[in-house]
């Protein structure tokens, strides 16, 4: 139980399922509520973006701020996902993924890899990818037609040096970093393009609440002026 409530913290589909559902909710609340214009709906809608705003930009300037801790938590998400590696099909392809654009392998290094079962180096692992490393950690051929998928077995029993012939031997982790440094006004950009449609949205939802609250106001006036004998 605990090894499946383990992957299915990693899995990506999860997380993916989770924000749609989430998305269909606060925009099911934005959609029906300016349609009916009903209030309770339209205060649930900008009160979840404002919420969502918040949290963005908090986690900008925590991460920013507290730039080790974050490193530190991306190694150990980075860790849960080599242990989980061959526990879903998932995970696995967007590991795979991440390595061969990163020109990557393992989380510090490609002997990170000995954390996984399969792939740990050690004299008891009965497993015939003991010391391997996945496909994904090899260098590319351009000439190869098919992929080696056998490619990574042994390296973690070889040096830097020797492995380095065969196989991508930095980290995820520091690439990850470099790429982030080296692209900040993009991120920046992309933060910027998320930011504005929420706070679109925020200004959208208040200014239609006001207009309601004013027509609620307005039916209540002349109800009372048109029961009223002097009228």
């Amino acid at each position: 139980a605990e090894a499946a409530m383990a992957c299915l913290a990693v899995d990506p589909a999860v997380l993916l399922l989770v924000v749609g559902v989430l998305t269909f909710l606060i925009t099911f609340c934005g959609c029906v509520g300016s349609l009916r214009e009903n209030i309770c709906l339209l205060q649930t809608f900008s009160v979840c973006l404002t919420v969502i705003f918040l949290l963005q930009l908090a986690a900008g300037v925590l991460g920013f701020v507290f730039s080790d801790k974050a490193r530190g938590k991306v190694s150990e998400i980075i860790n849960g996902a080599i242990v989980h590696y061959r526990d879903d099909l998932d995970l696995q392809n967007l590991i795979d993924f991440g390595q061969k654009e990163f020109s990557c392998c393992g989380g510090v290094s490609y002997k990170d890899w000995s954390q996984n079962m399969y792939f740990n180096c050690t004299a008891a692992n009965p497993s015939r990818e003991r010391c391997s490393v996945p496909f994904s950690c090899c260098l590319r051929d351009a000439k190869e037609a098919v992929i080696n998928t056998m490619c990574g077995q042994g390296m973690q029993a070889m040096s830097y040096l020797e492995a380095s012939a065969f196989i991508h031997t930095n980290g995820c982790i520091d690439k990850l970093v470099n790429w982030i440094h080296s692209n900040l006004f993009l991120l920046g950009g992309i933060a910027l393009g998320l930011a504005v449609p929420q706070l679109v949205g925020i200004l959208l939802a208040q200014i239609l609440i006001n207009q309601v609250r004013d027509q609620i106001k307005l039916q209540l006036y002349n109800q009372q002026h048109r029961t009223d004998p002097w009228y």
